[in-house]
């Protein structure tokens, strides 16, 4: 992929700080676990050794990204969710890695490609889905999904107040014969429950909570932490990005407490019980500089542990 496709692709969010955040070891083993346009896994490949033995693997289930994936011997592409890759590792014959990171956003070639239907933005088919092999798109969650189901999504992953009110007004579209095929048909039974002042906000907000239901984000991000924890090595680290409160909740939690309830364990001593030791107390975010340059990063927030 040349440096004008990843561009477009996707500008890699706090690259400096996540890049300093893994302390990487020339002869290290590491993990991109979202590949995407390859941003940081090409910033991490520059820092490896090929010949003291280190590499990267980098980790995407989406066709469009393993098709432009870097080719280098440091490098080995993953065409697989990241929720498997401890299953990957022993498949490579890795017994332990020395860093792991993960760039939870969702790439502007998604929200830029019409036919993903990622974005209101644009008219395309209601799909949503990171792995297009997938069997559900959003438009099969639309279409089969109980009224209860559909409340909670936009709830739970969209923190849509009316949450009910759509969900039963999606129920009635279906009852009198409407489709949801596209983003229009969508776009249509959410507008008169969208605020003119807000559109875009709970627009927004809507196609979120669809994404995240298509793509079992929220799953696949516990199995990833749990599996993580496994395969890095002790004073291996972690650096994750989030960019919404669910997700930075779990990873939060986890980093702190080993736990994504955040339950708070301690021993005899009052000690709390955690297998990382976190780099930062609070999380990083983008300088004023960055959010200019790439918007699209206002949101981001790393977080960086080191395995005791």
């Amino acid at each position: 992929m040349d440096d004008s496709l990843e561009t477009v692709y996707h500008i890699p969010a706090l690259l400096p700080e996540a890049l300093t955040g893994l302390n990487i070891k020339p002869d290290g083993i590491y993990v991109d676990a979202t590949y995407g346009g390859g941003g940081h896994s090409r910033a991490i490949v520059a820092r490896l050794d090929e010949a003291a033995g280190g590499h990267l693997y980098g980790f995407d289930q989406d066709e469009d990204a393993v098709s432009g994936a870097m080719d280098d011997p440091r490098f080995t592409m993953v065409y697989s969710n990241f929720r498997f890759i401890s299953n990957f590792m022993r498949y490579y014959g890795v017994d332990g890695v020395d860093g792991i990171l993960a760039d939870l956003g969702v790439s502007f070639h998604h929200f830029d490609t019409a036919d993903r239907g990622f974005s209101f933005r644009y008219d395309g088919p209601l799909d949503m889905r990171m792995n297009r092999k997938a069997t559900h798109t959003a438009a099969w969650v639309l279409e089969n999904s109980t009224p209860e189901h559909l409340a909670d999504i936009f709830k739970l992953y969209g923190d849509m107040p009316n949450s009910r009110q759509i969900a039963r007004a999606i129920c009635t579209a279906r009852t009198n014969g409407e489709q949801f095929k596209t983003i229009e048909d969508l776009i249509k039974v959410l507008t008169p429950f969208i605020p003119k002042a807000a559109q875009k906000k709970y627009m927004a907000m809507a196609f979120q909570a669809l994404r995240i239901e298509v793509n079992g984000e929220l799953d696949a991000l516990t199995t990833f932490l749990h599996r993580s924890l496994q395969i890095l090595k002790p004073g291996g680290r972690i650096a994750i990005i989030t960019y919404h409160s669910l997700e930075d909740r779990l990873v939060k939690n986890f980093l702190r407490y080993g736990n994504i309830e955040g339950e708070r364990k301690a021993d005899f001593y009052g000690q709390v019980e955690t297998p990382f030791e976190m780099v930062t107390r609070r999380p990083i975010v983008p300088s004023e500089d960055e959010v200019a340059r790439n918007p699209r990063s206002r949101s981001a927030k790393l977080r960086i542990a080191v395995k005791k």
